[in-house]
């Protein structure tokens, strides 16, 4: 494996998140902005400042530890009950935000500590410009505008993958024969060798050929290899007559089809008795399509990506068990960004991987980690974005029911009142980031 290629793989997949990362906070400034509210600073990274430029009322830069980025737009807590927090100036001129001390828990005070920092960035001149005062549904596109933005990314990205190269993970199978197999094994030990006690399969008997295009099953005509397989799985052990095209003449072959256990679908794994006759098809290369099938993969995508949160939490747990050395990390487990750098570094230095296949690997890798960030934010959470349009909707729908019931006007949603959730979501999210650099370290996932 070359390292200069394992190098520049790694750097380049960074470099995309990065920009993406660049892009998801430009998706919530340009909104915000739009709107007249007051965007103080827009950062790549965290930690200390390595760079920065002011533009406007903006400053833009760079810090120190670049997972991540983000904008800070003015007046994002509304105060509490008892109004907004005291200001004053110390000697020097500076502002000075007095914190409330609360008695009534840890949590309490917590709230009141992050209205008094939110107060620190707004003068009296900022008051029509804070950003909980702005009408629910400009809330709900200032903080969905980033997470699209990724999800946008994303769709660029495969859909000039699928409508050059082709979807690589889902390939084309015409109902042409590409191979007759000798005998029936079972599934569970699908590739060993024949032997004297396995049944010769019916296609074997029958002396279809490589080359064979199946026209039609039992008198029902067949374009497609799913059609062809839908029609003898369905015929059990029973007489089957087939019309093949075999060097541009039609030839009919009659046979009997055997019983044998196949999962019952690509998704469902569940062995179960069906026809078999016993041939593979032609594998036609990666299904290529335009704008419209590449929503119906995302649309597929999405579900996916749904359903892997949700075991998130379980799979996180087994990759620290992998860690400990208690068992072995399994292939489809999470990666954190270090893991992506990993597999990108690798496709790229690998020798068994020819170019453009390289980069089809790397575009895919880089769509499928900004759709699953895009996926992620939309979380109805905090501290993710999710949490913001959550709250942004339930108050658009309850000064809207107060409307229509003609009662007083409820106010703004108060958010900070969440923070002890965003603390403890936050910091789930920090344990399990942190396990997964560190399984990505230790016991990475390697490119096959």
């Amino acid at each position: 494996m070359s390292t200069l290629l394992f190098t520049l793989g790694l750097v380049g997949f960074f470099v995309a998140i990065l920009v993406s990362i660049g892009l998801h906070e430009v998706g919530h400034m340009v909104p915000a902005k739009i709107f007249g509210c007051k965007v103080p600073q827009y950062f790549i990274g965290f930690g200390r400042t390595v760079w920065s430029r002011r533009r406007g009322e903006t400053e833009y830069g760079f810090k120190a530890f670049p997972l991540g980025g983000f904008v800070k737009i003015v007046g994002m807590l509304p105060p509490g009950p008892e109004g907004p927090p005291e200001v004053e100036r110390d000697d020097q001129g500076n502002k000075v935000v007095k914190v409330r001390q609360s008695n009534t828990g840890m949590f309490t005070q917590l709230i009141s500590d992050a209205r008094a920092a939110e107060w620190e960035l707004i003068d009296p001149e900022d008051e029509p410009r804070l950003f909980y005062k702005l009408p629910a549904w400009k809330k709900v596109i200032v903080m969905a505008s980033g997470p699209l933005m990724n999800v946008v990314i994303a769709f660029v990205l495969f859909w000039g993958l699928y409508a050059t190269y082709g979807n690589p993970f889902d390939h084309k199978t015409e109902p042409v024969v590409s191979e007759v197999l000798d005998c029936v094994v079972p599934y569970t030990q699908d590739g060993r060798a024949c032997t004297a006690d396995d049944p010769v399969t019916p296609a074997k008997k029958a002396g279809i050929q490589v080359g064979d295009r199946f026209l039609s099953v039992n008198g029902v005509p067949v374009t497609s290899w799913d059609e062809t397989t839908q029609q003898i799985r369905a015929n059990a052990d029973g007489k089957v007559v087939l019309t093949v095209l075999r060097d541009g003449n039609e030839v009919t072959i009659r046979t009997n089809t055997t019983v044998t256990a196949l999962p019952a679908s690509p998704e469902d794994p569940k062995l179960v008795d069906v026809g078999f006759l016993g041939v593979r098809a032609t594998d036609a290369g990666p299904t290529t399509g335009g704008p419209i099938y590449t929503v119906e993969q995302m649309g597929g995508l999405t579900k996916q990506t749904v359903q892997a949160l949700g075991s998130l939490p379980v799979k996180v747990w087994h990759v620290a068990l992998a860690v400990a050395g208690v068992e072995e990390r399994a292939a489809d487990s999470p990666v954190s960004i270090v893991g992506g750098g990993r597999i990108a570094g690798e496709v790229t230095a690998s020798d068994t991987i020819g170019v453009a296949d390289k980069i089809v690997l790397l575009v895919a890798l880089v769509a499928g980690f900004n759709f699953f960030i895009g996926v992620f934010n939309l979380l109805p959470l905090l501290p993710l974005d999710g949490g913001h349009i959550a709250g942004a909707l339930w108050e658009g729908l309850r000064r809207r029911i107060a409307r229509l019931l003609k009662r007083p006007d409820p106010g703004y949603v108060d958010v900070a009142k969440l923070l002890p959730v965003a603390y403890v979501v936050g910091a789930a999210m920090l344990v399990m980031g942190l396990v997964l650099i560190v399984a990505d370290l230790v016991v990475p996932i390697h490119v096959a």
